[in-house]
């Protein structure tokens, strides 16, 4: 019985068992700092911080990249973003130094003497119809920025750059100064839409794991902390070596070579993963010539920033969006066209120096590709000696529905979206 009692009741409590238990704890962290939080045994809550080991460098280097690159930095972003980023930071630095010493200039060339500190509030309040006459002209380019942002950005530094360089020869022919500063500021009205309008599509190619509003908040942090810097340098060199336009002269070039440089090698290192006709034709060659899809990163460097519509022979020569009209001359052209692919959204006419392609309204990037690689087997079998004409277009199309699934899928798996085909203002049809 006594035996029965003892199971019912449980083994007897060891001393320790009646003694308080040990509070739980847990470290919280926000930006840089760590926190112990634990509950006492009374059920109080403590907080802490905790005790730092790292070395001081260590630590401020750690808290600069929490403060101006994204959480997770560096595998929460696409290759290619600290080069971005460096000359990101040089753009701004030379960019803000370089419109003190213009916003003197034009006042110097109204007939005042401004200190270099009056300048730089002056700067910030000298806005005319002028630049907002840029700002709409340029508005209406939109598309065309959409397909190529990289050497949109690059036009756009460079027409702020002419702008500031407007301003600071003014000086030297007082008597224009109205037309000087118009000109100026509708070089950079142009510029600043421009800049604004593509800096969107840039950031997205550096997004990874839906980061991109992190992306943008520690990119403009970026860009706040060096045009603040820019500022500090312009200032001290207003005061100094540029206080006559002879100094200007000298080192206003040099701080636009400066800026023009780092905006061009920002671009190149943005791997920009949307399907536009350049970037096509490269990918299209490249699968051509090896058999493998290339990502967005391994062509970055390939791009031709400067004339981002040549044809590319190796992707069979094609030039898309341009006109019908200028393709089909009769009707008989058109249905022979139409008749060859009749499902798809792309018609083809081989030329002797290139093939037009073009694109139905609603045609996406997958259409586009599948067009891209009949016109390039279709030159590739025209270079092996085969007989232009209809049969070649159709040995073409046989050969790009054996291959179009694989490749689909690893340029997907490669990252690029290949749900829109960004052409500009080409030309598309619709019956």
């Amino acid at each position: 019985m006594n035996s029965i009692l003892v199971k019912l009741k449980g083994p007897k409590k060891s001393a320790d068992e009646g003694q308080p238990r040990r509070p739980d704890f847990w470290i919280e962290t926000s930006g840089s700092i760590s926190q112990i939080c634990s509950f006492a045994a009374d059920g109080h809550l403590s907080v802490k911080i905790a005790n730092d080991s790292r070395p001081i460098i260590q630590r401020m280097v750690e808290s600069f990249l929490n403060k101006f690159f994204p959480s997770g930095y560096p595998y929460s972003v696409n290759e290619g973003y600290l080069i971005y980023t460096q000359f990101r930071a040089l753009q701004h630095f030379s960019s803000a130094a370089l419109s003190v010493l213009s916003t003197q200039s034009l006042l110097f060339a109204a007939g005042l003497r401004p200190t270099p500190a009056q300048a730089t509030a002056v700067s910030w309040i000298i806005k005319d119809g002028m630049q907002h006459a840029g700002k709409l002209i340029c508005s209406n380019m939109g598309a065309r920025m959409d397909s190529e942002p990289k050497s949109w950005r690059i036009l756009a530094d460079v027409l702020y750059d002419l702008g500031t360089g407007l301003e600071v020869i003014s000086p030297l022919c007082p008597h224009l100064f109205l037309e000087m500063a118009g000109l100026g500021n509708f070089a950079k009205g142009l510029a600043v839409v421009a800049a604004r309008a593509t800096r969107l599509p840039i950031y997205s190619s550096f997004a990874k794991e839906g980061n991109l509003s992190d992306l943008f908040a520690k990119g403009e942090a970026i860009s706040t902390l060096f045009n603040v810097v820019g500022i500090g340098v312009g200032i001290q060199l207003a005061s100094t070596v540029c206080s006559s336009i002879q100094g200007k002269m000298i080192v206003a070039p040099l701080l636009s070579v400066i800026h023009i440089y780092s905006v061009v090698e920002e671009m190149r290192a943005a791997p920009v993963n949307t399907l536009n006709p350049q970037r096509t034709a490269m990918i299209i060659a490249d699968f051509i010539k090896s058999g493998k899809v290339s990502s967005p990163a391994d062509i970055r460097y390939q791009e031709d920033l400067l004339f981002p519509d040549r044809i590319i022979e190796e992707a069979g020569g094609v030039m898309v969006g341009q006109p019908l009209k200028k393709i089909v001359k009769k009707p008989s052209t058109l249905r022979e066209l139409k008749d060859i692919y009749p499902k798809e959204k792309f018609l083809i006419s081989l030329k002797n120096k290139c093939t037009y392609m073009v694109l139905e309204q609603n045609a996406s990037g997958e259409d586009a590709l599948r067009g891209w690689l009949v016109a390039a087997f279709a030159a590739d079998m025209k270079k092996a000696g085969q007989e232009s004409g209809v049969p070649m277009l159709y040995a073409a199309y046989e050969r790009m529905e054996s291959v179009f699934p694989s490749f689909l899928s690893e340029l997907k798996m490669r990252g690029w979206h290949t749900d829109q085909f960004l052409d500009g203002n080409g030309r598309r049809y619709a019956f």
